[in-house]
């Protein structure tokens, strides 16, 4: 789960650098069609599949909400520090569980209620509504949490019916496709350079994927969720000492307190499994 935080961080890195050397559209784009040389090996599972309407459907949905939030995070990387995209996409499994209990109608207890409130307080730290001015790059995370979010809840649905690999796969390969008008609609000849950051990019995304899973093989989710909050410390290093970007207390302070939240939320479920 280290080696996962620390993939993580480098894909934050190279997209820093890329910067807006290109568009937005076009940078997520080529960091998707670039890295589809990662996955020739699943292409074997994925012909064993049976596509049924429900499994595409699903599929083509999740390609929608990751596409979107993708360009989101991209967008928020030129503009708000690591630091703050790291610590604002620790929401993630917050509105995971708020949709899970609004779309699938979960039952919600009030122990986790509490700990989504804390989640939200931590967010409203890094934010600092009144205090400062919001840059259009922290309302571009939120969207990109939210859809992040909605990626995850469909992922967690066809995971039920397909191999994990398959579900990335699907996921990967179909992102380009949703991209590929808006990249066109405002193409810039990419340099090497920045064909080999975004490469280099998909590379350490698949890495922290492959990771994450590994670890997921390894331990409980309970063990593991605590660990993802040095992610955040290695963005805020980097981005001191890469971009030099100022180290912001309130971000560390929000980002420990959502991480704490989601940690707890992730031990007690286990925890009603374990007993039930």
């Amino acid at each position: 789960m280290t080696a996962t935080t620390l993939n993580f961080v480098m894909v934050n890195v190279l997209v820093k650098y890329v910067g807006n050397a290109l568009p937005i559209f076009e940078s997520a784009f080529l960091r998707f069609a670039l890295g589809l040389v990662f996955f020739i090996p699943f292409i074997g599972q994925v012909r064993q599949v049976d596509f049924t309407r429900r499994i595409v459907k699903l599929s083509v949905g999740r390609a929608v909400f990751h596409a979107f939030a993708m360009v989101a995070w991209f967008y928020a990387m030129t503009r708000i520090p690591m630091a703050e995209v790291t610590a604002m996409n620790f929401m993630n499994p917050v509105y995971v569980s708020l949709g899970a209990v609004v779309l699938f109608g979960e039952r919600i207890a009030l122990p986790r209620i509490a700990a989504l409130g804390i989640a939200f307080l931590g967010g409203l730290v890094i934010l600092r509504p009144g205090l400062r001015e919001i840059d259009p790059g922290h309302v571009a995370m939120i969207f990109s949490a939210l859809f992040f979010a909605g990626s995850y809840l469909i992922a967690n649905a066809l995971s039920k019916e397909l191999p994990a690999a398959v579900v990335v796969f699907l996921m990967s390969a179909m992102v380009p496709f949703v991209l590929l008008p808006f990249a066109l609609a405002d193409w810039v000849a990419p340099s090497f350079r920045e064909i080999g950051l975004l490469f280099f990019t998909a590379f350490f995304a698949t890495a922290a994927h492959y990771c994450m899973t590994r670890a997921f093989a390894c331990a409980p989710q309970t063990v593991l969720q605590p660990v993802t909050f040095v992610q955040l410390v290695w963005a805020t290093s980097v981005g001191y000492f890469l971009f030099g970007e100022g180290i912001d207390g309130f971000v560390i302070a929000g980002g420990a307190m959502i991480i704490a939240a989601v940690s707890f939320i992730t031990w007690r479920e286990a925890w009603r499994k374990r007993r039930a």
